[in-house]
């Protein structure tokens, strides 16, 4: 049986030393990879739309972040998510009616930071152990609620929203043409797994919207220049670390659609 790739987790947590401690966790483990930390509820949100992670551990109260752990599966809940990760509550107040709420509004697993087991690898290890049984009962066919066979339509659509969430995070404009050719070239370079370089996929999406190379090239680097302002920079070098053309300050057309399909083929 061939080797599962690392469980990708998200961390929403607002205590530095907690995450310190996750972290470092992770740096001795083969077994998971961190797509993202954060101690707001709603960037949590952001980015469990735009990496779908397998697992998120959530800490209930917040206190040093943003919004609450109950607000983000509140939120959670009425998203459409292709993939529902496995939810792992982290909480410091013992209460049994805060415990049931979680619990109903969507989290598997709660665990009080005081108990005296609690730590990283307690949690980790408990998300593995989920995801083990998940993985076994999609193969058993035992999950009636987990859906183990995706049409072609249905795999388009899971990943343009990833695509689209991903350019939205970047800041490609939707008002911008370049925004539907950009998602167009990502999508078919996903599809067809490395297979086609940049610029033949860039030749298809011109032929599809009956436009030029040229004029598709020009739309796409518009939207870029428009995301890459000043003010964003710090931002823009944390969610997009790849080669920036020299000349204009920007990645190209072409090295924008092939790092966003890689990032984007490596986490779905």
């Amino acid at each position: 049986m061939a080797e599962r790739k690392p469980m990708p987790l998200l961390l929403i947590e607002d205590d530095v030393a907690e995450c310190v401690k996750f972290k470092n966790c992770a740096v001795s483990r083969t077994d998971i990879k961190f797509v993202g930390m954060t101690g707001s509820s709603a960037e949590g949100l952001e980015l469990a739309k735009t990496w779908l992670p397998e697992g998120i551990i959530l800490d209930l109260e917040l206190h040093r972040g943003k919004g609450s752990g109950i607000q983000f599966l509140t939120a959670l809940k009425s998203t459409d998510l292709s993939l529902r990760p496995i939810i792992v509550v982290t909480t410091n107040s013992p209460s049994s009616i805060v415990h049931n709420h979680v619990h109903d509004i969507g989290a598997d697993l709660v665990f009080f930071k005081r108990q005296s087991d609690y730590c990283p690898d307690l949690v980790i290890n408990t998300l593995l152990t989920l995801r083990k049984s998940l993985h076994s009962a999609q193969s058993s066919g035992t999950a009636s609620d987990i859906q183990t066979t995706e049409s072609p339509g249905e795999r388009r659509k899971r990943i343009m929203q990833r695509i689209e969430a991903e350019l939205m995070l970047i800041g490609i404009s939707a008002r911008y043409k370049g925004h539907l050719y950009a998602m167009d070239a990502i999508f078919l370079l996903i599809n067809n797994d490395g297979r086609t370089n940049s610029d033949a996929v860039l030749y298809e999406v011109a032929k599809n919207h009956g436009r030029t190379y040229s004029a598709v090239i020009r739309a796409i680097q518009t939207a870029i220049v428009d995301a890459w302002e000043p003010a964003r920079l710090e931002e823009l070098q944390r969610l997009y670390a790849a080669r920036i053309s020299a000349k204009n300050g920007t990645p190209t057309p072409t090295e924008f659609i092939q790092t966003c399909a890689k990032k984007i083929r490596d986490s779905i």
